[in-house]
């Protein structure tokens, strides 16, 4: 089969020809991939950035957010058949550490991490376990929901975090209308009251944004400006900052967003927080990190795309042009999603 693979850090991945994935175990379960999506954190894989972290042996396949179609299953796999659509959590858990007893798998001790740290998703065939499929609707098309699996996942798990500080009269501040921006604008909106004001260095982001349901839009010019303007739309600072991109000098701005007992949530990454610890204490301001979120999480976020409340917007790739989608994604030619298709 044609999978997408990382030779060497800082250099482009290659499209090579490689084996399909076989049953070994009983809970095995192949999807045959209907679509792969591209993530600013291929970007980060590519740079090494990862590679302290979960240390691969290169080469390998990239891509952790992926949809399709069961291929074939292990012997005790008895929640998916073959033929049925599906969309996997990024991480293959185990279910029996105390995290996952909790329900808190997305922390489990015994992971593995398709894309990052295991054979991933950019793939014709991808292997995967039982307990990280989500069986889905079938008028639902893997290209239309694959990112899902990552950045909707992760977009979810922080708004839903947010939920019990973001009552009606509350301002929450979106950084970014990107890849997950756009689904955390949504997730909002179908989860609180709260008045969204969404910043972005990008119009055509913010005309997205305002499609998709935010109250106000900030077009971030200099940090001075985009400051006086959300303190003046949400009267003296939001509630509730989210920042998907935390690089770029957005993670210098966003917590001077928040007002006084304020919430700045770390989602995307790169940069480097730097906030006076006197500033921390005197204004009771809190920053929260945000990991990709549970397998219930992505239950009831397929739940909300089935009833048509949470979409994507996608930019479409065949598999063979990956190096295309990625450059467009690395030189900022991307709204929303980018989207690989074997």
């Amino acid at each position: 089969m044609k999978a997408v693979r990382i030779h060497k850090y800082h250099e482009m991945p290659k499209l090579d020809e490689v084996p399909e994935p076989e049953i070994t175990g009983p809970w095995d379960v192949i999807v045959k991939v209907g679509a792969a999506g591209l993530c600013r954190t291929d970007l980060h894989i590519i740079e090494g950035q990862w590679d302290p972290i979960q240390n691969p042996t290169l080469p390998y396949i990239l891509g952790h957010e992926n949809a399709g179609w069961v291929h074939a299953v292990g012997p005790a796999v008895t929640n998916v058949e073959v033929g049925d659509t599906v969309i996997m959590h990024p991480l293959v858990t185990c279910g029996l550490c105390p995290e996952c007893r909790r329900g808190n798998d997305s922390h489990c001790s015994n992971s593995s991490f398709p894309g990052l740290n295991a054979e991933g998703g950019m793939a014709e065939y991808m292997l995967t376990n039982a307990r990280a499929v989500v069986k889905l609707d079938p008028k639902l098309q893997p290209r239309d929901i694959a990112a899902l699996a990552d950045a909707g996942l992760t977009a979810y798990h922080a708004v839903r975090k947010t939920v019990p500080k973001l009552h009606p009269g509350t301002h929450v501040v979106v950084m970014g209308s990107g890849g997950l921006g756009h689904i955390g604008i949504q997730s909002l909106l179908a989860l609180t009251p709260a008045q969204i004001t969404v910043v972005d260095k990008s119009e055509a982001a913010l005309e997205l944004a305002k499609s998709l349901g935010a109250h106000h839009t900030v077009l971030s010019t200099d940090d001075e400006t985009v400051i006086k303007q959300v303190h003046d739309i949400t009267g003296g600072g939001a509630h509730v900052v989210l920042d998907f991109i935390a690089e770029m000098g957005m993670e210098l701005l966003g917590p001077q967003l928040i007002r006084n007992q304020g919430d700045y949530y770390v989602i995307g990454y790169g940069g480097m927080v730097k906030i006076e610890t006197l500033s921390i204490i005197s204004r009771e301001i809190n920053v929260i990190g945000n990991l990709v979120g549970t397998y219930e999480d992505l239950v009831q976020l397929m739940t909300l795309t089935a009833e048509g409340k949470i979409s994507l917007h996608t930019s479409v790739y065949d598999l063979a042009a990956y190096a295309d989608a990625i450059n467009d994604l690395d030189n900022g030619r991307l709204v929303g999603r980018g989207i690989l298709v074997p």
